[in-house]
């Protein structure tokens, strides 16, 4: 099964709603059998992912940078927590140990982490899915910007077509390769 990486918020000042948004997805990517790549914080939408995963008998990595471990109070009941010294480093090791890229709802940490696996894609650096799960609009303005940015000739179609836009955690889970079938019988 896949290892995936989920990119959110750590604020602890958004809705609630979102914070149940990554808990469903924890617990849907454990029942599909995949584990958990995170930020290595337990706080909010990052930490309520990793906790659902768990409890749900995913295996889950958080890699947290040294600095950030008082902020975003590291999440010491991750199956292994990797304590790394930058954020490029973090970034790293998230990439390396991951087969599938998902962003939900968040602040420039997310965007930022979000755009530099897409951008990866789209020049073919690697082949892993990108996918955005986007129930509510939240990421609306930017598919505008994008597309804007698109008709000015800023950006290749061939860029925007990589990236996987969904608005449901089944479309994002039916993403993730061998999500409803075993590996072995897929093409």
């Amino acid at each position: 099964m896949a290892a995936v990486c989920v990119y959110c918020s750590s604020s602890e000042q958004i809705d609630a709603g979102y914070v149940e948004l990554a808990r469903t997805v924890g617990t849907r990517l454990a029942a599909a059998g995949h584990s958990l790549v995170s930020g290595g914080g337990r706080v909010s939408m990052m930490g309520a992912v990793a906790r659902a995963a768990r409890a749900g008998g995913a295996h889950t990595v958080g890699v947290i940078p040294a600095h950030l471990v008082p902020y975003e109070v590291a999440d010491t009941d991750a199956d292994e927590l990797v304590v790394v010294d930058t954020m490029r480093e973090r970034k790293q090791v998230m990439d390396d140990r991951s087969d599938v890229f998902m962003a939900l709802p968040g602040g420039i940490g997310t965007l930022e982490e979000l755009f530099e696996v897409w951008t990866s894609l789209s020049l073919g650096m690697h082949d892993k899915p990108v996918i955005v799960l986007d129930p509510d609009g939240f990421y609306a303005p930017l598919w505008q910007y994008l597309d804007a940015l698109h008709s000015g000739g800023f950006v290749r179609a061939a860029a925007l077509d990589v990236l996987h836009r969904v608005s449901t955690v089944d479309a994002a889970i039916a993403l993730v390769p061998c999500s409803t079938l075993p590996c072995s019988t897929l093409p």
